[in-house]
């Protein structure tokens, strides 16, 4: 079994490591990395398949530091309509799917779903982002919070401490409301391309300054409980035609269902 490292670092797995030992150390630091997971081929299908929106998504050249995202990046969203490579192979991989299994399963016994899925590139010159919590949309439970959402970003580029790797700060998902993060608990998740980071709905983190004149490219996938509102609209962002031809797990997942009778729809309508 891989060691975990020494307190304050962010836990590293390969992809060979037991998933309770993944799970276990997500639960204790709120953050971890999985590496070897994703493939080239995949990685470059993917690429493939978001290079058009990717070329057609705003840059922002000219940024204000009150902005939650930082400019010079791109991000596009709806990637279960735009990529079958995100769809098929990552939305509901099976490590996603013991870990969310783990942390959000308790918490909602008819199941999870996809909270949000965007492929984000941090460009050179990039500011550090504000650090937030994924959970920050669901005030109505007092910090530190049950378990809501489980975030994941699968690197489609290595991720450097130079060009943006996402910064983390451990075991904040157990703090109160006052807890704030000084400078030495902040970390960089550095991690090679086809690796994966996970974290905890309420762990403190944010993109990291991109100072090297490569663009950083990560897809991001978070799954929340399924008696919650999505962050993306997947009802509006999913043609229909897409709906029907995705196995019945990934309609599950995407929001296509019922949860213990919220959801219901007359047939006779549409």
């Amino acid at each position: 079994m891989p060691a975990m490292e020494q307190q304050m670092s962010i836990p590293r797995f390969s992809a060979d490591a037991p998933v309770g030992d993944v799970a276990a150390a997500l639960g204790e630091a709120g953050c971890a990395v999985v590496t070897g997971v994703m493939d080239a081929e995949l990685r470059q299908s993917i690429t493939g398949e978001l290079a058009p929106h990717m070329a057609e998504a705003r840059v922002v050249e000219k940024d204000d530091p009150k902005y939650f995202y930082p400019g010079r990046t791109r991000r596009v969203s709806a990637l279960v309509a735009r990529s079958p490579g995100v769809t098929d192979h990552l939305v509901a991989h099976p490590l996603t799917r013991e870990i969310c299994d783990t942390h959000l399963l308790p918490n909602c016994e008819h199941g999870y779903q996809l909270h949000v899925s965007a492929a984000l590139e941090v460009g050179p010159g990039a500011r550090e982002q504000v650090l937030h919590r994924e959970e920050n949309s669901f005030t109505f439970f007092p910090l530190p919070r049950p378990n809501i959402i489980v975030a994941s970003m699968w690197a489609i580029s290595d991720f450097r401490a130079d060009n943006g790797a996402t910064l983390l700060v451990p075991g904040s998902h157990r703090w109160p409301a006052d807890r704030k993060a000084r400078d030495e608990e902040i970390l960089r998740a550095e991690m090679p391309a086809g690796a994966v980071l996970f974290w905890m709905g309420g762990t403190l983190h944010g993109a990291g300054p991109n100072t090297s004149r490569d663009w950083r490219y990560g897809v991001i996938l978070t799954y929340s409980l399924g008696w919650v509102r999505q962050e993306e609209n997947q009802y509006l962002n999913v043609p229909r035609e897409r709906v029907a031809a995705l196995s019945p797990e990934l309609r599950r997942m995407i929001g296509f269902d019922m949860y213990a009778g919220l959801g219901f729809h007359d047939r006779s309508v549409a």
